[in-house]
């Protein structure tokens, strides 16, 4: 897969902040073939938290709850990378339960430091391919690219499945996750995720559907619930606005960096539409910056939330972008406010944060501040 030259839209007359972008690549002129098993290789830890590991978590000592999650999830990778007990140990031993542990904290507090760095651990003492790392979106994704069972058979070869974000916005995807989780379980997989809401309050007052009630609470009876506590360890508020790029300022930017793509947003927005977001991730392939002209609100759900995906991904790969329109400045105003009132609510949220916090990156590159990175939520 290649990236192409940048193609202004249809019947559109480039002007003068556009002119510079002719020989800019483009990511609606990708379209990602991506394999089963370039699914399944993609499934690990986030360049972002590449260097996380336990020794270095700083857990705070007015927050003993962080010390003991620290403590217990070393314990879990020894669990984790112990082989199993067999032949006549076995029959006079007691089978060790497999673990699953689910991590409830606020942002900041360090729950995916932790996931990562258990994931890091595993990885280290049992070798490549032990461990799937995804986030809740991307397991739903890779169920939907590869069917069910075949999933289950593809994640229960390895020993650790890590989910990050656990999130109950549809509940069909809830109860999937639920069945999947199940089955792995059920052969041996350990189990370790995170969220902001503890599993038995996951739904609460959102959906009255029994039978999705039931499975969140068998779900719940699957996890030992480690509260992690604390403040926002970056002492920051979340980053949603930042000074407005000019069209101009956008091309001639993409222009000068390698490794650029250049689109205006709503044909980025109507290309993602054509693109599962399971390939979300190879859409990004090669990319190192990503800019993107005449940004406005989003006032379509499903548009909106495949540009939360996107978000996300670029966030995992630290890709820097440059946002040029009316809602370049105010990026709160990206979400109509409906949205952030809504059930998706959450989503939304981490998106702006995400977005925030690379947009300032890529501004700075734009406007010659070097190469500062802005952590985020």
């Amino acid at each position: 897969m290649t990236l192409t030259q940048h193609q202004p839209g249809a019947g559109r007359t480039p002007d003068a902040s556009t002119q510079d972008a002719a020989t800019v690549a483009s990511l609606t002129s990708v379209r990602p073939s991506v394999s089963p098993g370039r699914l399944l290789a993609d499934l690990v830890p986030p360049r972002h938290f590449a260097r996380a590991r336990f020794a270095t978590y700083r857990a705070d000592p007015a927050h003993p709850s962080q010390g003991a999650t620290l403590a217990r999830l070393q314990e879990v990778a020894d669990e984790v990378a112990t082989p199993p007990a067999s032949g006549l140990r076995a029959l006079l031993g007691r089978r060790r339960p497999t673990p699953a542990v689910y991590l409830d904290g606020g942002f900041g507090v360090g729950k995916t430091h932790l996931l990562t760095s258990l994931a890091h651990a595993v990885t280290e003492r049992l070798g490549e391919g032990s461990v799937a790392y995804g986030t809740f979106v991307e397991y739903t994704n890779l169920v939907g690219a590869l069917g069910f069972l075949p999933t289950v058979e593809a994640l229960a070869t390895r020993r650790l499945v890590c989910i990050d974000e656990f999130e109950l916005d549809d509940p069909g995807d809830t109860v999937l996750m639920s069945r999947l989780l199940r089955e792995l379980a059920d052969r041996g997989v350990a189990l370790a995720a995170t969220s902001n809401t503890l599993p038995d309050a996951l739904g609460e007052g959102r959906f009255a559907a029994e039978d999705f009630l039931r499975e969140i609470q068998a779900l719940s009876a699957r996890f030992e619930v480690m509260r992690v506590d604390g403040e926002d360890y970056r002492h920051r508020a979340v980053v949603t606005e930042s000074a407005p790029l000019a069209g101009d300022v956008v091309a001639r930017a993409a222009a000068a960096h390698p490794g650029a793509v250049l689109d205006a947003f709503d044909d980025l927005l109507a290309h993602l539409a054509t693109v599962h977001p399971s390939r979300y991730g190879a859409l990004l392939d090669g990319v190192e910056l990503v800019a993107l002209t005449d940004v406005r609100p989003v006032t379509r759900q499903e548009v909106a939330l495949r540009l939360v995906v996107l978000v996300d991904r670029l966030y995992d790969r630290d890709v820097p972008v440059l946002l040029g329109g009316v809602a370049a400045g105010g990026r709160s105003d990206l979400f109509t406010p409906e949205m952030l009132r809504g059930g998706y609510r959450k989503k939304y949220y981490r998106a702006l944060s995400r977005l925030g916090a690379l947009a300032e990156e890529g501004r700075r590159l734009a406007v010659g501040d070097g190469d500062a990175r802005t952590p985020t939520v």
